[in-house]
């Protein structure tokens, strides 16, 4: 096994992906050189186009082939060809990727995994030993809190909750022992926001590490490492897919000493994105500003009708004025993103039934992709955290806001509601 790895004493570090020729890297100054071209772009849509794509060198096809492969051959014993051994430790289409990210995100280098949850695991093995703290967010989405309550307690790190939305909580909430700092904003399904360098400093001066899971907001409206952030995470599957066609996740860093830990554990546990996954990512990313425009206007469309309906008691969406994180969102945000939850009049049966007689909407888990979703976070994505702190109302309702047109989401849900 450590032989195919390719990781062996000699290089403790494990291995790193060589690139697929002069693709996009971030300067110091958070600029990138695009394709071998002197110019500098700092873009957002011309990175995610261009950032990892260079033309295949031996076709000139300008979208990266999928290496769908599993060992190279080498130049000799111990010369690689290209820095290729062997596909966990690296594959062509998963480097372009991840190069890809790294750009998008401005850190210097990304790790794509087979899953979301998978990125958390590797990243939580990096950081943690046994005897380590951890504060993570009181809504928290219900994978995440499950890896903490019943994964990673058991191999002995300690956790407590907190509304991360008040910086003075987490503080308070931080121990000797806390080495993570663990935050969602928005988060899920509550749509909470945390001032992201107002807890930055309070990690950075507790000698914690500060994770960010971006997923909600994607990096097109916010970014988090410019903000303080230790570590960007991504559930790859929901927007920078987009299509729901994928399962993938994602870690971002901006320093390299971590990154090439990070990478090391990667290797070592094998949860690694495949070429063709990584290569529906890559091709969803490409449109991920446009998506974002068009979930987020379709979303304060949305989140205004609820506001007046008269069977919605509460609406989450930090686009309103009246959320509490309305301002510090706006601050730290570029939109409000495709997120929508609302509490239903009548309580758990009412807002199962809203669900229920949806038709546009669909009845699903998940999020981030074109189509809309409607689902019950109290029985499903969330019900692992039922009797717990991070328990979700039960009169609440998710909605991953599509790209349609606004005015068939709109009927639909003044029908699911009930005109």
């Amino acid at each position: 096994m450590a032989n195919e790895a390719g990781a062996g004493p000699e290089d403790p570090r494990g291995p790193r992906g060589p690139g697929r020729g002069a693709t996009a890297r971030p300067s110091p100054a958070g600029r990138h050189t695009l394709g071998g071209m002197s110019d500098s772009y700092t873009h957002f849509e011309t990175l995610a186009i261009h950032a990892g794509n260079t033309a295949d060198p031996l076709t000139g096809a300008v979208v990266p082939p999928i290496y769908q492969v599993s060992t190279y051959k080498q130049d000799g014993v111990g010369g690689l060809r290209g820095g290729y051994e062997y596909s966990r430790s690296a594959n062509p289409t998963r480097t372009a990727l991840e190069e890809n990210l790294a750009a998008l995100e401005g850190g210097s280098r990304g790790l794509a995994f087979a899953s979301g949850l998978a990125a958390e695991d590797c990243l939580l093995r990096t950081l943690l030993s046994p005897g380590d703290h951890v504060v993570i967010p009181n809504d928290a989405y219900g994978g995440t809190f499950r890896l903490f309550a019943k994964v990673v307690s058991r191999w002995g790190v300690d956790w407590s909750v907190a509304d991360t939305s008040d910086p003075a909580a987490v503080r308070a909430a931080i121990t000797p022992k806390t080495k993570v700092v663990w935050v969602e904003t928005p988060s899920n399904p509550l749509l909470g926001i945390t001032d992201i360098p107002a807890v930055a400093q309070i990690a950075r001066e507790a000698g914690a590490k500060l994770v960010v899971d971006n997923t909600f907001a994607t990096p097109y409206l916010q970014q988090p490492l410019a903000l303080g952030a230790d570590v960007v995470v991504h559930s790859l599957t929901k927007y920078m897919g987009g299509h729901s066609d994928v399962v993938g996740g994602a870690l971002i860093v901006g320093d390299q000493g971590l990154g090439e830990e990070l990478a090391y554990h990667q290797n070592a546990m094998g949860a690694v994105a495949g070429p063709f996954d990584s290569w529906l990512v890559l091709r969803g990313t490409k449109t991920l500003a446009v998506r974002m425009d068009r979930h987020s206007e379709n979303a304060t469309r949305i989140a205004d009708m609820l506001t007046r309906h008269p069977r919605v008691s509460r609406v989450l969406y930090p686009g309103l004025p009246e959320h509490p994180g309305h301002e510090v969102a706006a601050k730290q945000m570029k939109a409000f993103g495709g997120m929508v939850s609302f509490q239903v009049e009548g309580g758990e049966e009412a807002a199962v039934a809203v669900c229920d007689r949806a038709r546009v909407f669909t009845l699903g888990e998940s999020l981030g992709g074109v189509e809309s979703l409607i689902e019950h976070p109290g029985r499903m994505t969330h019900a692992s955290a039922a009797g717990s702190a991070l328990e979700v109302p039960a009169d609440l309702v998710r909605l991953s806001v599509g790209i349609e047109n606004v005015d068939d989401l709109l009927e639909d849900l003044q029908q699911a509601l009930g005109k």
